[in-house]
């Protein structure tokens, strides 16, 4: 008699904390919905709607105004996949992400060794090393555009050279990609900081102990340690390096440089929409880089899972 009530009390206890979790649950989607409303209703409105609406506008030949837009179909992808104007602009935005992405991933993890194993005054290097990321990319831009003036310029007059970083093909890009590394490093530099500080101490005294150098130190625990940081470092910095325009646009006087050799793609998609007034053509084209940035996006992703599931 005994038994047969408890196993008939159990079950409908197990039944009656089911039924209160779920009510609880759906009271605290309930809840919860309308912290998330504001910010899933500008995402739509900024993200969504812009995102569908250049869908759109991909498949017709609208002009800025808007008016008279006509169906086109794929015509607009046709013609960007047959310009070879489009093509040079994305190779200069890929030449400039090789010349970043590498250098940029190196000088970020020395700047954080250096911050991270100094002595005296930690916070003033890292606040030197951090503070150029705080600028707006249109005043580091213009202080590198004076620097690199020819004649007048810092950089020409310290070093005793004449070289014409901003009027000659050859040394405008590289003028581009130094300025994006002393803006942008300090994001990067920030990562590694806080991932170096995140790797136990224990590790390296045992190493010390098994009579391990700082080389040896560096090279087993703590660039495998910082293996995920610098994969999440370089997807980071390629997404960003291929969208250049800000530091481009501003150090060429708003033109494409000498013999359009620092136009980059996104800088010709605006052309093409706001100079051109050929809006439905921009829209392809960005169609067209967004697929590019989310292959990318997508094949990172891919790796990262892998190597998981490898190390498991």
């Amino acid at each position: 008699m005994t038994t047969s009530a408890q196993t008939v009390v159990v079950p409908a206890r197990a039944r009656t904390a089911t039924a209160v979790a779920t009510v609880r649950r759906k009271q605290g989607f309930q809840h919860g919905g309308w912290f998330v409303a504001p910010f899933l209703a500008l995402f739509a409105l900024f993200v969504i709607w812009p995102l569908l609406r250049g869908v759109y506008l991909s498949f017709t030949d609208a002009n800025i105004s808007g008016e008279g837009a006509s169906f086109v179909g794929l015509d607009n992808y046709r013609e960007a996949l047959n310009d070879a104007a489009m093509w040079d602009a994305l190779g200069h935005s890929a030449y400039f992400t090789l010349l970043v992405v590498p250098c940029i991933t190196v000088l970020a993890f020395l700047l954080a060794m250096l911050a991270h194993n100094i002595e005296r005054g930690k916070w003033l290097w890292r606040l030197c090393f951090f503070v150029p990321f705080l600028l707006p990319s249109t005043v580091a831009a213009n202080m590198f555009q004076w620097l690199f003036t020819q004649g007048i310029g810092l950089i020409n007059q310290t070093f005793g050279l004449d070289t014409p970083w901003l009027t000659d093909k050859s040394y405008a890009m590289l003028a581009i990609v130094i300025m994006t590394l002393w803006w942008t490093v300090g994001f990067s530099f920030l990562l590694y900081l806080a991932a170096l500080q995140g790797i136990p101490d224990h590790l390296y005294e045992a190493a010390k102990l098994d009579g391990a150098n700082a080389w040896h130190r560096m090279v087993h625990i703590t660039l495998p340690m910082l293996r995920n940081i610098t994969g999440l470092v370089i997807a980071l910095q390629i997404l960003a390096s291929l969208q250049l325009f800000d530091q481009a646009v501003v150090m060429m006087d708003f033109s494409p440089g000498p013999e359009l050799s620092t136009r980059s793609f996104v800088q010709y998609t605006l052309e093409q929409g706001f100079t051109s007034y050929r809006v439905g053509y921009a829209s392809a084209m960005s169609i067209i880089f967004f697929v590019i940035i989310a292959v990318i996006a997508l094949a990172r992703m891919w790796l990262l899972r892998n190597r998981e599931e490898g190390t498991r």
